[in-house]
């Protein structure tokens, strides 16, 4: 859209609305352009020469003559659509047992690759903990997912990450249906109680995100032992003696 005839004073903000409404799940760019000109329609006092600064050069408009006639400023915007949350995975294990299980997760609204150009792919922020993934429709196309566990605090990754792991095993996708499974093996051993949430997010190289939440929850660990302590009369004391083992320093 175009906005013309906007007058700032000195030292005025200009607030731009924008508004994101995705029909697909892919990512969107365009770019914000605004054009200043002198209210008195006088030109600018710069004038473009050889040695001038390319990118200086890029945000202004010149006169036939080289004067500068406006000052451009460009805002790249990026849309990367986000599905709906979904309910929560529960993964239940009890305190000091280990816990194997699949988790399936569906990717609605997938979208196939429109020939982007090489350096107009969609990329996403992850950490080194993330993982790339391709997944195939059955012929040349592949489309690549990256995927990653979201912690709502550095507390909560501290306690999850030494008592979990997670990874793809299995993807389908579905071209007719749109709909892209991907199934993770994870792996819970947790050595006291506790619940925790994490976020397992994954997006597609064509661009869209899925966040998938998962609740972990484990649970009072069966009783080491059963310590019996004889009397050996009234009024008198009697002891028992045993080892605590630490599991970590």
């Amino acid at each position: 859209f175009h906005l013309a005839g906007i007058r700032l004073a000195p030292k005025e903000k200009l607030d731009v609305p924008l508004l994101f409404t995705p029909d697909k799940m892919k990512v969107y760019k365009a770019e914000v352009v605004i054009h200043v000109m002198r209210e008195n329609g006088e030109n600018w006092p710069y004038k473009v020469t050889a040695d001038s600064d390319t990118d200086l050069n890029r945000n202004i408009t010149l006169t036939e003559n080289g004067e500068t006639r406006g000052i451009l400023w460009i805002y790249p915007i990026h849309g990367t659509p986000e599905a709906p949350q979904q309910k929560p995975v529960v993964v239940r294990c009890q305190a000091r047992q280990r816990l194997e299980q699949r988790v399936e997760m569906l990717l609605f609204g997938v979208v196939p690759h429109e020939l982007p150009s090489a350096g107009n792919s969609a990329t996403v922020d992850a950490d080194q903990s993330s993982n790339t993934q391709g997944v195939t429709d059955g012929s040349s196309e592949t489309l690549e997912f990256v995927y990653e566990l979201q912690y709502k605090s550095d507390e909560i990754r501290s306690q999850l990450e030494s008592f979990l792991g997670m990874e793809l095993v299995e993807k389908k996708w579905d071209t007719e249906s749109k709909i892209v499974t991907l199934i993770f093996n994870v792996v819970f051993a947790p050595s006291k109680p506790m619940r925790n949430e994490a976020i397992l997010v994954t997006q597609c190289d064509t661009g869209g995100l899925w966040k998938f939440p998962l609740l972990f929850i484990a649970t009072e660990p069966e009783v080491d032992d059963v310590i019996n302590i004889e009397a050996v009369g009234l009024n008198k004391e009697s002891m028992v003696g045993f080892k605590l083992t630490s599991q970590t320093r």
